[in-house]
């Protein structure tokens, strides 16, 4: 992803967040009474204390799936969320579970030429819907480039790096996930 576009979505994020607090505080006001309770927590707070918010907020702390790859690699599934826009989004964390730094593999990118010449990224993943015996890729915007995490080389020894994967969403609400080099794992989508 490029530094503008990784803008821009946080920003997006930000406003979603702002606009979903301002609602809520608008349907607060509207009740016509003070019963002098307080909520335990405001609408933004983050989950974790001292923590700022996270493009992964409000998941499970459990991953839908964890995922081994070649040389100590590791993909822990944090979500799977089908949006209004007909669009699945899949978020997890890649980790680096061995002792040295560990060159990722250029299998992972898939071999698809167009995605190939944007660098490294995650672009060979797939989702495979088993009902409808179809295979979805991850989508690409108008230049080519990928809809997923792009532009890593290296993990050291114990990093960790979010990443996000965005695909066309099957009708299916349980699809498995297949990444180059890592087991597949079965997920089930939410919303």
């Amino acid at each position: 992803m490029t530094m503008r576009f990784t803008a821009k979505t946080r920003r997006g994020m930000v406003a979603l967040a702002v606009a979903a607090g301002l609602a809520a505080g608008a349907a607060g006001c509207g009740s016509g009474g003070d019963d002098g309770k307080r909520p335990e927590q405001p609408a933004s707070a983050s989950r974790t204390a001292g923590a700022g918010p996270s493009a992964q907020e409000g998941q499970s702390d459990k991953p839908l799936a964890e995922l081994r790859g070649s040389d100590g690699l590791s993909l822990q599934i944090t979500s799977a969320q089908r949006d209004s826009g007909g669009f699945v989004t899949v978020n997890g964390t890649l980790k680096n579970d061995g002792a040295q730094s560990v060159v990722i593999p250029s299998a992972l990118s898939g071999n698809e030429t167009e995605i190939i010449k944007n660098g490294r990224s995650l672009g060979g993943a797939t989702l495979v819907d088993p009902k409808g015996k179809k295979r979805y890729y991850v989508l690409r915007d108008t230049e080519g480039r990928p809809l997923t995490t792009t532009g890593f080389s290296t993990l050291r020894a114990g990093d960790t790096l979010a990443v996000f994967m965005q695909f066309p969403a099957p009708p299916a609400n349980q699809v498995e996930f297949q990444l180059p080099t890592f087991s597949s794992a079965t997920l089930p989508i939410s919303g």
